[in-house]
């Protein structure tokens, strides 16, 4: 499983002109699932990004969380994460799983980050969704469970 994490703050994702998820100050999450990812690797990532710290603390430096900070996350499926782009012009998708269980994957991990964080959104698996983000540093990290 591959996250993208983008500190934000703020964030929301439409899907058809409407509004479908959103938060204020936290972590924009896009999220791809590989082809032998399980369930134990969605709670791996559920754990770092509730407990990864990149929000600054008093003295300016990035040693506090999510939590620490009651931002929110905002999960956003995007299956191109897991594109191998190491060869060619075009990327490839043999590494990513299948849509069925992509979105298995994927509702897992919402599900269990509703049942362990209060401010949780998220996109809609498969559609076609606008996201837009106010990036706060800018801070961005590519994390692989």
């Amino acid at each position: 499983m591959r996250a993208l994490i983008q500190r934000v703050k703020e964030a929301r994702v439409e899907v058809a002109g409407s509004t479908i998820g959103s938060i204020k100050q936290g972590l924009l999450v896009f999220v791809a699932v590989e082809k032998d990812d399980q369930e134990s690797h969605a709670d791996k990532l559920l754990h770092k990004l509730l407990h990864y710290r990149v929000f600054a603390d008093v003295e300016g430096k990035m040693n506090c969380n999510v939590q620490q900070v009651t931002g929110g996350l905002l999960l956003v499926s995007q299956f191109t994460l897991a594109a191998d782009t190491r060869k060619g012009l075009r990327p490839g998708f043999s590494c990513a799983a299948s849509p069925q269980e992509a979105e298995r994957l994927y509702d897992y991990l919402l599900a269990q980050a509703q049942q362990a964080y209060t401010d949780v959104a998220s996109g809609e698996f498969a559609a076609n969704m606008q996201v837009h983000l106010v990036n706060d540093g800018p801070v961005t990290f590519l994390l692989d469970v």
